[in-house]
């Protein structure tokens, strides 16, 4: 929920595995806590034996169901534009499926420079340090901690699931509303940095 709306697609995907295990999941609920690994979601719903089962499910049914209904954020597109003109390189970082990321940017026309899918929260940290970042854009609680675990600017938005008091106490340097905002931020801050 910081480049791209998936809600629609995931909840579509989270169906068709309750349809196929007989398990009742409310996709309307998942989607409101979207963020953490998909085995996260998938021990909501299933006992410990059954999670890599589920996600195995998951995943194969995912290209299929959730690419096609997603859309990208207000401002995803000047945002990323910004970036590549003050000479900067956009990284996407997720804890989605790699591959599954890949099939999002691609469908969207996104112009990423780098895409790492599988960490969450302070691993995310890690991999912005590998990669020199000195800024991330999330969503979530846990990107903020991942951004602040690599000592890189927190910038939180809230597309996702957090309010900005949230995001705030969370440790954000700065929260935006949407990336529509962004662009002008990311000039005064590297005309001030």
């Amino acid at each position: 929920m910081t480049l791209i709306d998936s809600r629609p697609g995931i909840a579509a995907v989270w169906d068709a595995v309750a349809a196929e295990t007989g398990v009742p999941i409310d996709s309307a609920l998942v989607v409101s806590r979207l963020g953490p690994p998909l085995a996260t979601e998938a021990a909501a719903w299933f006992p410990p034996d059954r999670v890599d089962e589920v996600v195995a499910l998951y995943r194969r049914l995912y290209p299929g169901l959730a690419i096609e209904p997603t859309s990208h954020l207000p401002g995803v597109v000047d945002a990323i534009a910004a970036v590549h003109k003050a000479g900067g390189k956009v990284l996407v970082i997720t804890a989605k499926n790699g591959p599954h990321a890949q099939l999002h940017v691609d469908h969207l026309g996104l112009e990423v420079d780098d895409l790492v899918g599988g960490v969450w929260a302070e691993e995310k940290g890690a991999v912005l340090r590998e990669h020199g970042a000195s800024i991330y854009v999330g969503d979530h609680l846990g990107d903020v901690r991942g951004a602040k675990f690599a000592g890189a600017t927190a910038v939180a938005v809230t597309t996702g699931p957090y309010a900005a008091e949230e995001l705030s106490a969370e440790g954000a340097d700065v929260v935006l509303q949407e990336l529509t905002e962004f662009p002008a931020w990311l000039e005064n801050h590297l005309a001030t940095a």
